[in-house]
């Protein structure tokens, strides 16, 4: 069952930024229009679920929602530079490697050497998918190659955001139900305090409400998955999703491959679901 939750976030993970494109507004408004909507989910969900929680998982929740948003607020901006279909393979990538190193050496999921290797193989294979999805067949001028370095840079502190809202939920051994809500809480003081200057209350802020009830449903189903299968396994399998977005920014948002790089983006593309499926053998 957790495979199964695992993938159902990856599906709407992989659908937020095209989304969120197509819905318009720049990085303020569409972060803070998405902390909105997790916020109307996880109010609902508590009064349905009403789950029991203390002040340490409250407080962990809020953390957690807060690194979210150093992680999605960045992932947006990097967008500007690089475009979908780049930014979110190299931002997958970048997630994987940090989430699978946190997984396996400090919480130990894979134990059994059949694990480590197959574990090992299948990482590889759904990073090395990401790079090709990414790869360009023709070198770029002075300002792209200043878009990627900034891209970049911009995306590694993403990174650090989303592997941390992840890793820490883990840690403290806090469930999915529990953390929905001050998780949200945290995000929208976090989106709140990070754009208020930039007044990201305007009509594109309300038409992403839909896209945080979307990553909301994506969050809950990847809380569910960590313990029954592992933040290395879960995490990984809820990354495939990237196939969506690469896939969404190319031949929906319109975002210009040439015929040898859309050969590459679908040769990625099998790579990370062949890294998906192997990585569901990881866990019994």
């Amino acid at each position: 069952m957790g495979i199964i939750w695992a993938l159902i976030t990856a599906v709407c993970w992989g659908s937020i930024v095209l989304v969120s494109e197509k819905l318009g507004g720049d990085f303020h408004s569409q972060t803070f229009g998405m902390t909105l909507g997790a916020l109307l989910f996880s109010i609902v969900a508590f009064f349905i679920v009403q789950p029991d929680f203390d002040i340490t998982v409250f407080a962990v929740g809020i953390v957690s929602g807060i690194f979210w948003v150093v992680g999605q607020r960045n992932q947006f901006a990097s967008v500007d530079y690089l475009g979908v279909s780049k930014i979110v393979p190299l931002s997958t990538g970048m997630q994987l490697f940090g989430t699978t190193l946190f997984g396996v050496i400090v919480f130990h999921e894979w134990k059994t050497t059949t694990e480590i290797i197959i574990g090992i193989i299948a990482i590889c294979a759904i990073i090395a998918g990401a790079l090709l999805t990414s790869r360009r067949s023709e070198q770029g001028d002075q300002k792209d190659k200043q878009n990627l370095k900034k891209g970049l840079t911009i995306l590694l502190i993403s990174t650090i955001g989303y592997v941390t809202y992840v890793v820490i939920i883990r840690w403290f051994e806090v469930n999915g139900w529990q953390a929905i809500l001050p998780q949200a809480v945290g995000m929208f003081i976090g989106a709140l305090v990070l754009s208020f200057r930039h007044k990201p209350f305007n009509k594109y802020s309300v038409r992403n409400i839909l896209t945080g009830l979307i990553w909301s449903t994506g969050n809950l189903t990847l809380l569910l998955s960590l313990p029954l299968i592992g933040i290395a396994t879960s995490f990984s399998l809820s990354q495939t999703g990237i196939i969506i977005s690469t896939l969404g920014g190319i031949f929906l948002l319109g975002e210009k491959r040439s015929k040898k790089e859309i050969i590459w983006v679908i040769s990625g593309c099998v790579l990370i679901i062949a890294g998906g499926v192997m990585l569901g053998f990881t866990k019994s």
